[in-house]
C-alpha cells in the first residue's frame, strides 16, 4: 500500500462561483475523495483544506455541504498555523497582492487566481517579493488543460499547420442585464472602481494561450466599449456600469503572425463553443472550442470560387475533420492544482509562476493603453 501523507491548504475566496466550483469542489475535494496526489515515488498526499470567508454561517454550511473538517473566520489564525502550506486566493483582485504579502511573510508557498493584480508594477513587486523570500508560488492557467487547447498545442508541436500565419479567436455570450432576467455573472464585472473589465479579465488569459499554444505576444493594438450603460445588481437595483464589456484586440505574435481575439459579454453565440480558436498556417488549419477540435489539411481544402449572383453550394462545415479524443484529459483547474502540488511536494517542475501572472497584467494594461492612446503598444519584456 502507498504512503499516506497530508499537505494543508489555506483556502480563501472559495464562495464565489469560481472559487468554490472549480477550485475547491472539483480540484481539491477531488483530489482527496480520489485518493490525494501521487507523487514520484508512488506515496500518496491528501489535501486537507481549511476554508477561509468573512460570512461564518456561508462558509460553515459549505463546509458542512463538503464533509470539510475545518472553516474560519480568520484569516490571520489560519496563517499562523504551522501544519498549514498552501495559502490560495480566489477573492479580489484589488486586495490579492496584500494577501499573498501576508502569506508569504508566514512562510506559505502561494497560489492564485488571475490577475495577480490590478497594476503590472504591483505584479512585478509581488513576484520578486515571494522570489526574495523563496517560497514556491503559481498563477491560474486553467486554459492550457482544456482539451481543445491541448489539442490545438500538439497540432502545432507536430509540425502540422507548416508556419503559422494568423489566429482568430471568439469568445463570449450575451450576459443579460439583470432587470427581466437575472445576470449570469456577477455586478462587479461591470464596475470599474471594484476591478470590472473584460480586458483586465480576459487579457490575462490571451497572454498565456497565445504564448504557450501558438507564439509569444509582441505587441497589442486594441479597441474597448462599454456596450450596455447599465445594469442590475443582484439585488435588483439599477447601476451605471462604468468598465467595458467588450474587446476587440489585434496581437502581433514572434514569427510574424497576426492574431485577432474578440472578447464580448455582448454577443450572441453561433459558433461551436462560448470561445473557439481557429490557427491557420501554410499546410493546415484547425478550430478548436473548450473540448472539440476540428482539422483541415491543405490537400483536403476546398477550392471556392466567388460568386454573389448563385447560393453557395459548398457545406464548408463539411470538410473538416475533427481530432480524436484519444486519451482522457481531466479537469484543467484540477491538473493544474496536482501540478502546483507536486511543484511544493517534491519540487517537480512548475513553469506558471507569478511572473507569468505579471505578463498577463502587462497585456492587460497595454490593452488599455491602446484603447486610450488609440496606438499599437509593445510589450517589454519583464525583469523578474
Amino acid at each position: 500500500m502507498a504512503e499516506m501523507g497530508r499537505i494543508g491548504i489555506i483556502m480563501h475566496g472559495v464562495t464565489g462561483r469560481m472559487g468554490m466550483n472549480q477550485h475547491l469542489i472539483r480540484s481539491i475535494l477531488a483530489i482527496r475523495d480520489a485518493g490525494g496526489v501521487v507523487l514520484s515515488d508512488g506515496s500518496c498526499v491528501i489535501p486537507d483544506p481549511i476554508i477561509v470567508g468573512r460570512d461564518a454561517g456561508r462558509i460553515e454550511r459549505l463546509a458542512r455541504k463538503y464533509s470539510i473538517a475545518r472553516w474560519t473566520t480568520d484569516l490571520d489564525a489560519a496563517l499562523a498555523n504551522p501544519d498549514d502550506t498552501i495559502f490560495f486566493d480566489a477573492a479580489s483582485t484589488a486586495l490579492r497582492p496584500t494577501l499573498l504579502r501576508k502569506a508569504i511573510d508566514a512562510g506559505k508557498h502561494v497560489y492564485c487566481e488571475k490577475p495577480v493584480s490590478e497594476s503590472l508594477a504591483e505584479a512585478v513587486d509581488i513576484a520578486r517579493y515571494a522570489n526574495r523570500a523563496g517560497v514556491k508560488h503559481g498563477i491560474v492557467h486553467d486554459k492550457l488543460d482544456l482539451p481543445g487547447f491541448v489539442k490545438l498545442k500538439r497540432l502545432r508541436d507536430s509540425g502540422f499547420f507548416g508556419r503559422i500565419l494568423s489566429v482568430k479567436g471568439e469568445f463570449g455570450y450575451w450576459v443579460f442585464e439583470g432587470d427581466w432576467m437575472p445576470a449570469q455573472r456577477p455586478s462587479w464585472n461591470y464596475r470599474a472602481e471594484d476591478g470590472g473589465g473584460i480586458v483586465s479579465d480576459m487579457l490575462c488569459h490571451w497572454r498565456y494561450v497565445l504564448d504557450n499554444v501558438v507564439a509569444p505576444v509582441q505587441s497589442v493594438s486594441c479597441t474597448i466599449a462599454t456596450h450596455i450603460p447599465e445594469r442590475w445588481d443582484e439585488k435588483g437595483d439599477r447601476y451605471k456600469a462604468t468598465a467595458d464589456d467588450a474587446a476587440y484586440a489585434t496581437f502581433k505574435l514572434e514569427g510574424d503572425i497576426v492574431a485577432h481575439i474578440n472578447s464580448s459579454w455582448c454577443t450572441r453565440v453561433r459558433r461551436d463553443d462560448l470561445v473557439t480558436f481557429q490557427i491557420d498556417g501554410t499546410h493546415g488549419s484547425a478550430v478548436a472550442g473548450l473540448h472539440k477540435c476540428w482539422t483541415q489539411h491543405r490537400v483536403n481544402t476546398p477550392k471556392p470560387v466567388w460568386n454573389p449572383d448563385e447560393p453557395q453550394r459548398l457545406d464548408f462545415l463539411s470538410d473538416w475533420e475533427e481530432v480524436p479524443d484519444n486519451m482522457v484529459l481531466d479537469n484543467g483547474f484540477k491538473v493544474q492544482w496536482e501540478q502546483f502540488l507536486r511543484h511544493v511536494l517534491e519540487n517537480a517542475p512548475w513553469k506558471y509562476t507569478l511572473a507569468e501572472g505579471a505578463k498577463g497584467v502587462q497585456l492587460a494594461e497595454a490593452g488599455y493603453r491602446s484603447a486610450r492612446e488609440r496606438r499599437w503598444v509593445d510589450l517589454e519584456d519583464l525583469e523578474i
